[in-house]
C-alpha cells in the first residue's frame, strides 16, 4: 500500500515538474488576431508591451495600451512600429546606460 502511494506521489510530482509555468500572462496562442497600421497619436498612448515571438506565437507581438483603456494591437512590420519600438528600446537601454545601435529601425 506504501508502495501504491509513494508510486502515485512520485508520477504526480513529475507529471507537475513537466508542464509549463501557469500565470496570468502565459498564453499558448497568439494574443492578437488583427494588427493596426495606422498611425497612433503619441499623445494617445499609455504603454507599449512587446511580446517576442516564441512557443505560443510564431510572430513578435506589439500591444498598445491607449489613454481611452483600449489596447491595439500593432503591426511590427509598419515602419513607424518599428521606430516606435526602437525609440523604447532606446529610452530603456539609456536608464540602464548603454546605448543602441543607431542603423536599427
Amino acid at each position: 500500500m506504501k508502495l501504491c502511494i509513494l508510486l502515485v506521489l512520485g508520477t504526480l510530482f513529475v507529471l507537475i515538474a513537466g508542464m509549463p509555468p501557469v500565470s496570468r500572462d502565459y498564453n499558448h496562442r497568439c494574443r492578437c488576431l488583427q494588427v493596426e497600421s495606422r498611425i497612433i497619436p503619441p499623445d494617445s498612448l499609455r504603454s507599449i508591451k512587446l511580446f517576442p515571438e516564441g512557443p505560443h506565437c510564431p510572430e513578435t507581438e506589439i500591444i498598445a495600451g491607449l489613454k481611452s483603456g483600449t489596447k491595439i494591437c500593432l503591426n511590427p512590420q509598419s515602419s513607424w512600429v518599428k521606430k516606435l519600438v526602437h525609440f523604447v528600446l532606446e529610452k530603456q537601454q539609456h536608464q540602464k546606460g548603454v546605448s543602441l545601435p543607431k542603423n536599427q529601425p
